[in-house]
């Protein structure tokens, strides 16, 4: 399994419009094929930036969601509403204490 985060940063008359759209597709993300966790964040200091982290099962399974249409569907939409260009990382979790 490994960790998915990507960084979004939007025009500030765009975000309630990326959480509207997040809101609406947020259970297909988590429950597409090997996801196993989805959350989103909200940069304290700069309310225009968020984070996705997403946990994934194989990077098949990442691959395979990203090449869905509901990716296609997704992205599409969001894209239009950036202020900079989305950054993007997969990272493997060495350490985890709940």
């Amino acid at each position: 399994m490994f960790v998915r985060i990507v960084k979004l940063s939007f025009h500030e008359e765009n975000i309630a419009t990326f959480l509207e759209n997040f809101e609406a597709n947020k259970e297909k993300i988590r429950n597409t094929a090997g996801n196993r966790f989805l959350e989103l964040y909200q940069d304290k200091n700069n309310k225009s930036i968020f984070f996705t982290y997403s946990y994934w099962e194989t990077e098949d399974d990442l691959e395979n969601y990203r090449k869905s249409p509901l990716f296609n569907e997704v992205w599409s939409f969001t894209k239009k509403l950036f202020n900079d260009k989305p950054e993007a990382w997969s990272v493997d979790k060495l350490v985890s204490l709940v």
